[in-house]
This record gives structure tokens, C-alpha cells and sequence, in this order.
């Protein structure tokens, strides 16, 4: 006779209190008549051995919840403070974000579509969700880096936690404490928590998807499938296609282990593929259905569609690398291939606990192998390790446009996946049983968890050059100690296990806190010291997104000196590529001719290229007319258009200045724009800053 796994560990809450699970009929006895479950205790009669053979039953009998909280609130204490401290140092941090949520609170159809300005000339070249976060949060504490940034603070927080209690569900609470811990001081979390891009919304909202779904399996009941699918949903409104990675794995898991029969699991699972059509139709049937004179043109699109953009540039082109309109030409050379996450640009901010992630996946599979088809614990595996293969492949394989910070999508589920193998490879010794190939597979783990980190850190030789040799031969020692569990007396090994995670995590910590002391601005940042040029924007090419790890782009790539602003002949101004890659900062005259009788124009300027735009947007608090949307490429507003608009004396003065990079495919509309108001209107230069003043 066994217990499941259900039974010791699936009775964790989110804060591990020992409330009871959600009652699975296919559990155990009691459940099915309504009463708490008891199936935590040891049953008598039954040995250790036989109780692992069983596969996992019984296997964190021990490991129950205390009324000591302290650890996890420690744990998200200390990580409100990494994320949270001297968090306005970053000012717009990614303007062009910061611009369209100064936009959303100003202005209500900028809100529901994420239009880059208050006058709704364009979007930007995603959906809203984490531009309306963004958006109220300004409009409860004003216009300033602190309340932008905000909200990706407190979502890092809560992610954090929503990892220790999904993995403290099944592993129990030292599990738990390791996997929130490896999110928090995982480099590019740190950087994504603390920065304005969407990627702290996707990680919040699919570590909520994944923890939904592990109760879901747990307990049989459909309401968490459908949260699942309305999480999933908010996911995809926030970076389209790429939440959709995970849907495949979770649902297959939910098919193979959820306690019912086959066509109950079937109709849960078409409600809960409903919840993520509704969740995330609705505001896409919205924009195809509101006629175009009465919304923003669709950024990132070519025909002002919002299917395209998501099938195309944010969609099935990130595979291929044919999206149309991207800068750098399409169909480019691309470092592609397993080893990505492990590359010089990738590596440090990402890979330092994925070998132990891969490892301890397999081993909590085989720790599980006899355990019945319903139990939770290979459930939660399956479920986190399915999104790190799944999303690792695409992310490794991927042709098309990719920068580092892409890959904070994959730090929850390598968190749980090691909080899960962690908690329950330890669960074998912690009970006091001999568990020597557990504690192999736990010693194997830190000491390729040290050799790796090594390696990382030798690629930045200049930071803090002695921990890489602490943690190299530290780790070893630690292994070795590991390894020796069952012979070992309690507070010894305890002692020697604090030590292996401490150093396990130091090299990603000590990255993560230089990422939180230093300043991130323009739209490509990385975690960490830097450790020579990343790969490139599209799919590792240098280049656009060939950005050095450390925070800004160097010069002539995002943060060169007058970027984005104009010499004599309406050409872009030093470092070219500023006005794609970061905003502007106009001088104090500009700023004064653009606010001057601004109330009788729609737009106080017109600009190519939306990076462009919010420099001018943010400094003034005015519409500032992005031309072209970010790339420069779309056809808003055709040269028609805009000759009417000017004509109309909607846009008083056009900035000059190009963003000067060869596209792929997209409209040649903003350089015909340009090329008409330079042979039409006298040029006058204000700061530095060649401009035409359009007034009818």
C-alpha cells in the first residue's frame, strides 16, 4: 500500500501553512468522502525501500509546513529590496514604453490600444497589457521614473513568490526557499524586474499560469484550468505569440495526470483553450473591429492589421526571421543551436543554474518513475520542465530577431525546476533514510553547478576576479560533502547543504546585484559586466542588437551623443542609430518652441522612428507624432496623409532626422516625408537640432 505524493506534499498554500488540498476524488479514501486528508502520515508496515520503489509515496512524509513564515517573508523582503533599491537611477529606462504609458494616462483610446502618443497617430508594436499597468500607475503618482517602473518591481516580487509556493506544494518548504531564491538572483530577472519592457508582466503571468496548473492537476478542479487559460490569455496581450509556448505542455500534462477519466480531462481542457480565446480575443476582435479613423495605426504592421502583426512581426517571423519591416535586412545569418543559452551573450544572463535545472529534472522523473499516473509532484515537473525545453528550443533555434533579455521567460521555470529536484532529492536524506544515489545526484548537481559558474565568471575577468575560485573549488568541496549524506549526522550535513546553495548562488547573485547598482536605458540592455558584444537583433548577428552586456548600448548604438537629433541637411545626428535604439534629450530652447502655442496643433512635432518620438514626447509632456512607428518602416502616415494633416495645421514643427538602417521590405512613406518637407518648408536650427516649422 502507498500514499501519494499528494498526500505529504500537496497539502501546501501558497504561504505553507498546511492547509488542505482542493479534494481529488482520485487521491486518496478520505478525500472522497469529504473529510481531510491523513494520507501525510507513515503507514505502518512499510519500509523505506519499498516506499520509494513506489515512487514518490511517502517521500517527503516529514516535510510538513511549520508556523515559522519567516524564511519566505525574508526571502521576499530581500527581494523587494534588490528590486526595488535606487530604482529611479534607470530615468525612462526604455523610452519608447515610458512614452506610450505617459500616453495611456493621458488619454483613454491611448490607453485601450497602447498608442505610442495622446493623439493616437500609432501603437506601439505590441499589445497593451503591461502599458495599462504602466499607465495607472502614472496617473496615481505622476510622470517620473519611479512610477513607471513600479509595477515590474512588485510583478518580480510576486513571481518570486508565486514560484515558492507552486514548488513548496510538492517539494516542500526547503524546495520552495531554493526556487524562489534562483528567480530572485537570476541576472536578466533582476533586469527585467526593473526595467519597463513587457517581460516582467509575461514572467509574472505565466509562473501564475504554471501554478494554476499544478493545482488544477492536483485537485481535478476546472476552475483553476480556466484561470489558467484567462492568465495564459492577459499573457498573450502582453508579448503575443511567445506566451503560447507553454500552452502545449500544459495541457498535455493536465491530459496525462489530472484524476478523471479521459473525457472529463478532454471537455476541461476545451474550456480552458476557451478562457484563453476569450481572455485574449476580445481586445483583438476590438481592433480589427473598430474602424481605422477611429483608432491608432497598428504598429509593427504593414496593413494596419492587428493579425498581422501578430502572426507576422510577432509571430511566426520570429521563427523564420522574415518580418517585414525590421531593420537589418531579413533572412540574416543566425547563431543558432543549443548552445545559445550557454553563449557568451546569453550565458551569464540566464544559463548559471541551467545545467542543474536539465539534471534535476531527470532525476525528479526518476525519483518518480513508479508513482501513480495522477501524482502531483511528477505533475509540477512536467509542467515547469516542459516550459524551460519547449521555450529553450524556440529561443535556441529561433532565426529571427532576438535580444538577451528574451530569455527572463525561461528563469521561472528553471527556479522550480530546481526548487522541485532539490527539495525532493533532499526529502530522501531529510527523513532519515540511505539515500545514496539521491545524494550523488544532489552532489553532482553543485559541483557542475560550481564548474559552470566558473566558467561564467572567467568570462568577465576583471569582476571580482577571486569568486570564481571560491565558488570552483567551494562548490567541489561542497559536492563531496553532498555526496557523503548518509553518513553524515544531521547538523553537519544541514551545514553543508546551506553552504552548497550559498555558493551555488553566488555567482548569479553577484550579477544580479552589479545589474541593480547600475543604470539601464534604451530599448537592448543586458544583465551583469560585461563579457564582450552580444549577439545581434537578429538572431545573434551584430549589429542593431549586438549590445555589450552592462547595461547601455555604446556609442552609435542607442545612447551616442545627439542621437536621433538632426545636423545641417536634415540627416541623422551623431551615432545614427540613436534614434532607433534610445530617445532623444532636446535642449531647453526646443523644448520651449515645441510647448510654445502648442494647444493649437494636434501634434507639437512629427519625427521618424518612435524612439525618436518619446524623447520629445517625454521632455514636453505633448503628442509627439512617431512617423513610421519604432523601425521607421510602417506606412503611418503615408506622405498623402501627412501633406493633409500639415495642411490641416494638425503638426506644427517636423524634427529632421533619419534612423539610416536598411529594412526589411516595409514603406519608404517617412523617407518620402522627409525628402517633401525639406524641399517645401525653410529649415531653422534650435539646439543643435535641424527643424521645419509646418504652420500652414
Amino acid at each position: 500500500m502507498t500514499t501519494s505524493l499528494a498526500g505529504a506534499t500537496g497539502t501546501f498554500d501558497a504561504a505553507g501553512s498546511g492547509r488542505d488540498g482542493d479534494g481529488d476524488p482520485a487521491l486518496d479514501d478520505g478525500r472522497r468522502s469529504g473529510r481531510r486528508s491523513r494520507a501525510r502520515r507513515r503507514l505502518p508496515g512499510t519500509s523505506a525501500r519499498s516506499r520509494l520503489r513506489a515512487g514518490t509515496a511517502g517521500l517527503v512524509e516529514r516535510v510538513r509546513p511549520t508556523r515559522q513564515t519567516w524564511p519566505v517573508y525574508a526571502l521576499l523582503a530581500a527581494t523587494a529590496v534588490l528590486y526595488l533599491g535606487g530604482l529611479d537611477a534607470s530615468g525612462w529606462a526604455n523610452p519608447f514604453y515610458s512614452a506610450a504609458a505617459q500616453a495611456g494616462s493621458q488619454n483613454i483610446v491611448a490607453f485601450l490600444f497602447g498608442s505610442s502618443d495622446a493623439a493616437n497617430a500609432i501603437t506601439v508594436d505590441k499589445p497593451p497589457a503591461s502599458l495599462w499597468l504602466m499607465a495607472i500607475s502614472v496617473k496615481l503618482f505622476g510622470l517620473n521614473s519611479f512610477a513607471i517602473l513600479l509595477p515590474q518591481a512588485l510583478m518580480g516580487v510576486a513571481a518570486v513568490g508565486t514560484v515558492y509556493a507552486s514548488v513548496t506544494r510538492v517539494a516542500g518548504r526547503v524546495g520552495g526557499l531554493i526556487g524562489g531564491a534562483v528567480l530572485a538572483v537570476t541576472p536578466v530577472a533582476t533586469l527585467m524586474f526593473r526595467f519597463n519592457n513587457p517581460d516582467a508582466l509575461l514572467v509574472l503571468l505565466l509562473s501564475l499560469a504554471a501554478y494554476a496548473t499544478v493545482r488544477a492537476v492536483e485537485s481535478g478542479r476546472v476552475r483553476w484550468l480556466i484561470g489558467c487559460g484567462v492568465l495564459i490569455g492577459f499573457a498573450f496581450l502582453t508579448k503575443q505569440m511567445q506566451a503560447l509556448l507553454v500552452v502545449p505542455g500544459f495541457g498535455l500534462v493536465y491530459l496525462v495526470a489530472a484524476p478523471h477519466r479521459i473525457g472529463r480531462r478532454l471537455l476541461h481542457l476545451l474550456g480552458a483553450l476557451a478562457a484563453v480565446v476569450v481572455s485574449a480575443g476580445w481586445w483583438i476582435a476590438l481592433v480589427e473591429l473598430t474602424p481605422a479613423q477611429y483608432r491608432p495605426y497598428i504598429g509593427g504592421s504593414q496593413t494596419n492589421s492587428i493579425l498581422e502583426l501578430t502572426f507576422g512581426y510577432n509571430g511566426f517571423g520570429r521563427l523564420t526571421g522574415d518580418e517585414v519591416g525590421s531593420v537589418g535586412g531579413g533572412g540574416g545569418t543566425s547563431t543558432t543551436g543549443l548552445g545559445r543559452m550557454f553563449s557568451t551573450s546569453f550565458g551569464g544572463q540566464i544559463s548559471w543554474l541551467l545545467p542543474a535545472a536539465l539534471l534535476l529534472i531527470v532525476a525528479a522523473l526518476w525519483l518518480t518513475r513508479r508513482a501513480p499516473r495522477t501524482d502531483p509532484a511528477r505533475a509540477a515537473v512536467l509542467v515547469w520542465g516542459s516550459w524551460l525545453i519547449v521555450t529553450g528550443l524556440v529561443f535556441s533555434l529561433m532565426a529571427g530577431i532576438i535580444h538577451e533579455y528574451y530569455s527572463v521567460a525561461l528563469a521561472p521555470a528553471i527556479a522550480a525546476a530546481v526548487g522541485i529536484g532539490a527539495g525532493l532529492l533532499w526529502a530522501q536524506w531529510d527523513q532519515g533514510r540511505p539515500a545514496p544515489v539521491p545524494a550523488l545526484l544532489l552532489g553532482s548537481t553543485v559541483m557542475i553547478t560550481a564548474f559552470w559558474a566558473y566558467i561564467l565568471l572567467a568570462r568577465t575577468p576583471t569582476f571580482l576576479p577571486w569568486l570564481r575560485w571560491v565558488v570552483l573549488f567551494g562548490g567541489m568541496l561542497a559536492g563531496v560533502g553532498l555526496v557523503m549524506l548518509p553518513h553524515l549526522t544531521r547538523p553537519v550535513a544541514r551545514a553543508i547543504a546551506a553552504t552548497a546553495v550559498v555558493l551555488s548562488l553566488a555567482g548569479p547573485t553577484s550579477y544580479a546585484v552589479q545589474t541593480a547598482s547600475t543604470a539601464h536605458t534604451g530599448a537592448i540592455v543586458t544583465a551583469g559586466p560585461s563579457a564582450g558584444m552580444g549577439f545581434g537583433a537578429r538572431g545573434g548577428m551584430g549589429g542593431a542588437g549586438g549590445v555589450a552586456p552592462g547595461g547601455t548600448a555604446p556609442q552609435g548604438m542607442g545612447q551616442a551623443p545627439g542621437a536621433g537629433q538632426a545636423g545641417p541637411g536634415g540627416q541623422g545626428g551623431a551615432g545614427g542609430m540613436g534614434g532607433l535604439l534610445n530617445a532623444t534629450t532636446p535642449g531647453t530652447a526646443l523644448v520651449a518652441a515645441l510647448t510654445e502655442n502648442a494647444g493649437n496643433y494636434t501634434w507639437a512635432a512629427a519625427v521618424v522612428g518612435s524612439n525618436n518620438a518619446a524623447g520629445y514626447q517625454l521632455a514636453t509632456g505633448l503628442p509627439v507624432m512617431a512617423v513610421g512607428g519604432f523601425n521607421g518602416t510602417d506606412p503611418a502616415p503615408t506622405l498623402a496623409q501627412f501633406q493633409q494633416l500639415v495642411k490641416d495645421g494638425k503638426v506644427h514643427y517636423w524634427i529632421a532626422g533619419t534612423i539610416g538602417m536598411a529594412a526589411n521590405g516595409g514603406s519608404d512613406a517617412a523617407s518620402e516625408i522627409d525628402a517633401w518637407v525639406q524641399a517645401t518648408y525653410p529649415t531653422t536650427t534650435i539646439d543643435g537640432t535641424t527643424v521645419y516649422d509646418l504652420t500652414p
